[in-house]
This record gives structure tokens, C-alpha cells and sequence, in this order.
């Protein structure tokens, strides 16, 4: 029952992000899929993996460990991404067990990564989170604060950590123009980033309810969650 379900609501989520790549004038796998699994069990992600999604999301990292080691037989074909917020004490586990992590917004969690990333692993892919809509309850870097921000994470050891590109949680907005706005705001400091001489090539942005706003802005990550695995209890 729940893998007929995930697979269901899985097939419509890509064929919303087709239509609005389609609409862009992009090619679908431009863009990727991060489930989003925080709250729900390792079985759920279980069931995704066997229908062929790769990448999953999480949020809290003490449920994001468990259910790394509950699901260790899969770890070779799994991608994790700590898109939650991160503390500083926090860094280690992280830094360890995740392939991404989204939500960089100052450089000391940044130079934790890069001291605390096993030297055996590939280096680990981070984002800066940018606080785009401007909201005073939100995490994130502020817009003409990033650039500082990215340089300085550009230049730690990139045998350890390698700066990718930016995330945003936009406020909500109703109408597609709306959800439109901050999504292109971010596009655009990326492309600034890039005119700089940084080389980012991701944009982490764009959930259930604008996904099609963000890709129609260049997202090359989109964070679905409820799409997917229903609502959260």
C-alpha cells in the first residue's frame, strides 16, 4: 500500500517537473528530485529507493542518522541531504554520514565541515542558505552578504568540502508570478556569484506547492515532500 502510493504521487511530481521544464524550454533532467523524507520511516524511503528515487531530504539530524544506519545496506545508491537547519555541535555526525548539506549560513558551520569531512570520502557538496525573501524568522545569509560568504567557503580544502550553490525557502505566495519572484532573485545572485568568478552550478529551491515556479526560475534541485509521501502527522 505505501509503495503504490509513493509510486503514484512520485509519477506525478516528475510529470510536474517535465511539464514545467517543457514550459522553460528545458530539458527534464535538468532537474532533480530530492524527496523529502523527514518524519516518515525508513520504510517509506525504502519503498522510493526500490521505485527508483536516489535522492532524499532531511531535516533533523538525529532522525536523518538513524535512518542513514537503518537503510546501510542501501547507502552505495542513496544520496543524503541535510536540508534542515545545522548547529555548530552538530557538525561532526553530519560531516560524516551526508553527501550535501543545503543549509550553510555562516562560515564557521562551513570550516567545521571542511576539519570534521573524513579524509577517505569525496568532499562533501554544500549550499548556502540565503534568507531571499528577507523574513526575520528565517534562516539564511543575507542577499549582499553571500558573495563574502561564498568566497570564504570557496576557498576551504576542496579535498574536504565544495561550495555548489545556493538554497532558499521563499515565503509562501498565492499566484504563480508571485511564487516567480524570489525564485529568480536567487537565480540571479547565483549567476552575480558566477560573474565574480565563482563556478556554482546548483539552485536548491522550489517544494510542493511552487515547484513549478522554481523551475520555470532554473532550480536544479527541487524539495518534495508531502508531493511524495503524503501529509506529515
Amino acid at each position: 500500500m505505501i509503495m503504490g502510493s509513493i509510486g503514484s504521487n512520485l509519477q506525478e511530481v516528475k510529470r510536474r517537473m517535465a511539464a514545467a521544464s517543457a514550459s522553460a524550454g528545458r530539458e527534464a533532467k535538468s532537474v532533480t528530485l530530492l524527496a523529502v523524507s523527514k518524519t516518515f520511516p525508513a520504510e517509506a524511503v525504502r519503498a522510493a529507493h526500490a521505485l527508483g528515487q536516489r535522492e532524499f531530504g532531511e531535516n533533523y539530524v538525529q532522525e536523518a542518522l538513524d535512518k542513514i544506519d537503518a537503510l546501510a545496506d542501501l547507502r552505495a545508491s542513496l544520496e543524503w541531504h541535510l536540508i534542515g537547519p545545522l548547529q555548530s555541535n552538530k557538525t561532526r555526525p553530519v560531516a560524516a554520514a551526508f553527501d550535501w548539506v543545503h543549509s550553510v549560513d555562516r562560515l564557521k558551520i562551513a570550516e567545521r565541515l571542511a576539519e570534521q569531512r573524513p579524509a577517505a570520502m569525496p568532499p562533501l557538496n554544500l549550499c548556502l542558505q540565503v534568507n531571499i525573501s528577507g523574513e526575520a524568522s528565517k534562516s539564511g545569509v543575507l542577499p549582499a552578504e553571500t558573495l563574502a560568504l561564498a568566497r570564504a567557503v570557496a576557498a576551504l580544502p576542496a579535498a574536504r568540502v565544495r561550495l555548489r550553490g545556493l538554497m532558499a525557502i521563499p515565503e509562501p505566495a498565492a499566484t504563480l508570478a508571485e511564487q516567480r519572484a524570489p525564485h529568480r532573485a536567487l537565480r540571479e545572485l547565483l549567476q552575480q556569484l558566477n560573474a565574480e568568478g565563482l563556478a556554482l552550478d546548483t539552485l536548491s529551491m522550489g517544494m510542493s506547492a511552487d515547484l513549478e515556479a522554481a523551475v520555470l526560475e532554473g532550480a536544479t534541485l527541487v524539495r518534495v515532500g508531502s508531493a511524495i509521501f503524503g501529509q506529515r502527522g
